[in-house]
């Protein structure tokens, strides 16, 4: 299987057909289907490692201020208590195993609602530990490399570019800023010539990564995505865009 970070951006994106959201469902249609999905989301980030396990993981709609209609939606996938386990194992054990308290947040359900519209793919969340540096979490996804083998799609869901206070609500025909272009061209070079180090010590790359990444909740799960790639992987782009001028859209595919 692939693996694939998701430049989520605006929760609305799941009630909304655009450029995003039809790319989104392109690459549904464009890769075989998976056997199970595990997300690594942006909006589940806590001091641990968590594993959601159960059979039927709640739609949580973790926002607020936005339309009725977003509330409503439901993503009725279920969970897989068998991957669960799985992961823990991969992870050397001592992952909590969450039984009810999570489920499946808009980092992952806002995205898979239009790559797999029907929801009957197995769906687990693995939490973001947010008392880990960034190399500890690259480090860290490289023992989930087995599962791609597996016939599991391995996702991260957060942004490349990520900052609400720069960005421009309400207009989202603002063109980007000069900051958040220039950290997203840096990151593509580095990824495109398979130079992890710098994008893993992301601070060391001057004042627009800080501008684009001021907080490592949205970034982390790129990472979790570059650490899985293997000699003779495709790196593609097949989503790219800027929302409100300091949100990058942009999806990055791995095999």
């Amino acid at each position: 299987m692939p693996a694939i970070f998701f430049g989520h951006g605006n929760p609305m994106n799941a009630v909304q057909r655009n450029q995003y959201t039809e790319a989104w469902a392109e690459i549904g249609r464009s890769i075989p289907k998976p056997k199970a999905v595990l997300c690594i989301s942006a909006h589940w980030y806590l001091p641990q490692v968590a594993v959601t396990a159960m059979e039927r993981p709640r739609t949580i709609h973790d926002f607020g201020g936005f339309p009725r209609e977003l509330f409503e939606v439901e993503y009725s996938a279920p969970g897989s208590p068998e991957l669960a386990n799985r992961i823990n194992g991969l992870l050397g054990g001592g992952v909590n195993v969450d039984t009810g308290r999570w489920g499946l947040d808009h980092g992952t359900w806002s995205v898979l609602c239009h790559v797999f519209p029907e929801a009957d793919i197995p769906v687990v969340q693995l939490s973001i530990n947010e008392n880990k540096p960034a190399e500890w979490h690259y480090e860290s996804a490289k023992n989930l490399a087995p599962l791609r083998e597996e016939g599991v799609l391995i996702i991260g869901s957060g942004n490349l570019v990520h900052n609400l206070h720069a960005y421009a609500w309400g207009r989202h025909d603002v063109e980007p800023f000069d900051w958040a272009i220039r950290f997203e061209q840096k990151a593509r070079e580095l990824i495109l010539s398979d130079n992890h180090e710098p994008l893993v010590h992301y601070e060391s790359l001057g004042k627009d990564a800080v501008l684009s990444a001021p907080t490592p909740d949205h970034y982390l799960p790129l990472l979790y995505i570059l650490a899985l790639k293997r000699g003779g992987d495709a790196v593609t782009f097949p989503v790219e865009g800027f929302d409100g001028g300091s949100i990058s859209m942009t999806t990055v595919q791995i095999g």
